[in-house]
């Protein structure tokens, strides 16, 4: 027995020595030791969620010149009477007119909008002029033989070959022209919608689908490729068809490919399978909550589907928080742990959680700690250079893991930079309320 109690001296001794290494005496309550926390956890300051804005914002405008030059002395040409075979967009880092492009004008958009700096709206708008002025001229000099091959700047938006084209580009478009910050776009909109709603192939339901990679296939990005610019045309013409439509993609997509009690879809459905693997990609899910959040934006209060709507994305919400990682992060296969962390579905989960909270579409009790740590966690990936690491690359369709387990992160993959203005524009309204409290060691969230 007295050995017993030496030991246990012993132990109390070694015990309460490493508690005062770590900062506590032994006395102290032990749920107040501090915390080796992966990322920041705490409510981030808006000013230190600006200076975050800021470093990407300012990596982007360094990076993505709006300038036609001739291609062989690099002098910039500003007449468009003088644009000939030698004249090529200002090579950048990222391009004008990707989709991903579309989702970061749409970004810095609201960015300009909640933090009040301009600098972040006339990057879009800056930019959506140059395109309505050179996108004709491009279009003249390749109808006259002036471009040999398929090549020729801007082709993009001028001969859209599917929703990726069109789709991101125009709904951001659409919203410039419908908060009077640019009044030279419609051209442009009415080109790319007429591609989204009405040449962009469908099933025999009328839902947006590719022939690729097997025939009659839906890919769950096509709902944000496409829902956003119809739902946006409803707000721009004030029809109503516009909107029925935005709604029916968004319920016909769901019959086919939410898993209800997984709570998140699939990535890809093909017509006549008769087993579909179900792969969770979590950037193909942030497209679908974010084509809904875009949707319930403008979708009239009183149209019959916005029940139908609200309570497809709660639920969505739902499902996404069960699988939330403890470090903010959600996983690359959502429902796959051995799955990498992923940086682009995070912020955009981040987004559209924040700004539901914002809108009282959900309840923020419940669901602002959890966007404000997805956006602590993005934080961590963005360089002094103001790149973001972690994004995965472009990626098709697979019925095998290995594809989606496999495929590489690039800081030079676009898909993360839009996502993360508009998770930090969200997060730096949703902190302004100054509802975020620590309580007990925890963040907590007071109505």
């Amino acid at each position: 027995m007295k050995k017993l109690s030496l030991l246990l001296t012993a132990v109390l001794m070694v015990a309460g020595a490493a508690a005062q290494k770590n900062g506590n005496d032994v006395t102290a309550p032990l749920h107040a030791m501090k915390v080796d926390y992966p990322v920041p956890y705490e409510p981030m300051k808006k000013e230190d969620i600006k200076k975050v804005l800021d470093k990407v914002f300012n990596y982007l405008d360094a990076v993505t010149p709006a300038e036609m030059i001739n291609k062989k002395t690099n002098e910039a040409v500003t007449d468009i009477a003088k644009a000939d075979s030698n004249t090529i967009v200002k090579p950048g880092d990222f391009r004008l007119t990707s989709y991903e492009w579309g989702v970061t004008y749409s970004a810095l958009l609201w960015a300009g909008e909640l933090t009040g700096d301009k600098k972040y709206t006339s990057y879009a708008t800056t930019r959506f002029s140059f395109l309505a002025k050179w996108i004709p001229v491009m279009k003249k000099l390749k109808a006259a033989g002036v471009f040999k091959g398929n090549g020729y700047p801007l082709k993009q938006p001028i001969e859209p070959h599917a929703l990726d084209d069109a789709g991101a580009v125009c709904a951001a478009m659409i919203k410039a022209t419908t908060t009077g910050l640019n009044n030279d776009l419609r051209p442009v909109i009415d080109g790319l919608s007429d591609w989204v709603v009405n040449k962009e192939y469908r099933l025999a339901d009328g839902t947006l689908g590719r022939m690729r990679p097997q025939k009659n296939t839906l890919w769950l990005d096509d709902m944000y490729m496409g829902v956003p610019t119809i739902a946006q045309m409803g707000k721009l013409t004030g029809d109503k068809k516009y909107f029925d439509d935005a709604v029916k993609q968004v319920k016909q997509y769901t019959e086919r490919m939410f898993n209800k009690e997984k709570g998140v879809y699939m990535h890809g459905w093909v017509e006549g399978m008769e087993t579909h693997p179900e792969f969770r990609w979590a950037r193909a899910n942030g497209w679908a909550l974010l084509a809904m959040s875009e949707l319930l934006d403008v979708l009239p209060e009183n149209h019959e589907g916005k029940a139908y709507v609200l309570n497809q994305f709660k639920a969505h919400v739902k499902g996404l928080a069960s699988y939330q990682s403890g470090s903010g992060f959600w996983h690359q296969l959502l429902d796959r742990e051995d799955s990498y962390l992923e940086t682009s579905a995070t912020a955009i989960y981040a987004y559209c959680i924040a700004h539901a909270c914002n809108k009282g579409w959900i309840q923020a009790v419940t669901y602002a700690p959890m966007a404000n740590l997805a956006w602590n966690a993005v934080t961590t990936k963005i360089t002094d250079k103001g790149q973001v690491e972690g994004t995965c690359v472009g990626t098709g369709m697979a019925f095998d893991p290995a594809f989606y387990y496999h495929r590489p992160t690039n800081v030079f993959a676009a898909h993360g930079y839009g996502p993360v203005i508009l998770a930090g524009a969200e997060m730096y309204k949703l902190v302004g309320k100054n509802k975020f409290k620590m309580n007990d060691s925890s963040v907590q969230y007071y109505e």
